[in-house]
């Protein structure tokens, strides 16, 4: 059987029944485990499945992001070390951009008592934290309420990015593979390709268990990204992937 007959096999049975050990699978199409591993590999770098011990399982969509307050109780410990080492980005007398999530939330808690950044950012969560406790300079995009996730979204937020010249974009996503990060939400889009293309360095934060996730729209390609900043359960070869496509740095935490 020639390998994209495989690949479409592996693929149908994943849907059928969402994993399948590799022992299974070489049962089935009756080739050598050492194939079975290279077909695998080859599906996971297209994003088609994720390999785990054993076998593999199907690719998880993301078909409504979660509210900022459940994301918020999750992984928080992650969050703050994500936080921590962007933080340590930050030139003196920069202009950042800290898109809406809760990671970037941690980041802007770790940069509190600076006074000499601009910060730039569409969250409401992040403007309410720096006015109580910042001297920062704040500039909020405006734009449409989007009230689940403490943000705003759509072409007039993006409009206002696209009048300024930023250092740093710290972008987040609710989910992302080796070919990008997507959103449910087509109205953030703009919103992000608008701060990635005003800004000199791109930088995504997101904690491990987004990775290997989908939703419907891809909002950026990952070789969009200079660094990209996550947690120590990010697979190896995940990391080894994003440097050989030219993303300069994968900073685990």
């Amino acid at each position: 059987m020639i390998p994209i007959k495989r690949h479409q096999h592996i693929l149908a049975l994943l849907e059928q029944q969402g994993t399948a050990s590799i022992s299974e699978l070489t049962e089935i199409l009756g080739v050598s485990h050492m194939t079975i591993r290279r077909d695998v590999g080859k599906l996971e770098q297209e994003g088609l499945l994720v390999a785990v011990s054993g076998g593999v399982r199907s690719i998880n969509r993301l078909a409504i992001e979660p509210s900022h307050l459940v994301k918020s109780t999750l992984y928080s410990d992650e969050k703050r070390a994500i936080g921590r080492l962007a933080a340590e980005n930050i030139p003196e007398s920069s202009c950042i951009y800290l898109d809406a999530g809760t990671t970037t939330l941690a980041l802007a808690n770790e940069i509190l008592l600076r006074d000499d950044l601009q910060i730039v950012t569409n969250d409401f969560e992040i403007t309410q934290l720096l006015i109580n406790s910042s001297q920062c300079r704040v500039i909020h995009t405006g734009g449409t309420l989007c009230r689940e996730n403490r943000s705003s979204t759509g072409e007039s937020a993006a409009r206002t990015l696209l009048h300024l010249a930023i250092d740093i974009a710290f972008i987040s996503t609710s989910s992302w593979d080796l070919r990008g990060i997507f959103t449910p939400d087509e109205s953030k889009i703009p919103v992000k390709q608008a701060a990635s293309q005003v800004s000199a360095k791109k930088i995504l934060l997101s904690d491990s268990s987004k990775f290997n996730q989908m939703a419907t729209f891809m909002a950026l390609p990952l070789s969009t990204f200079d660094k990209v900043i996550s947690d120590s359960h990010l697979p190896k070869s995940a990391c080894d992937y994003m440097t050989q496509q030219g993303i300069t740095e994968v900073v685990i935490g």
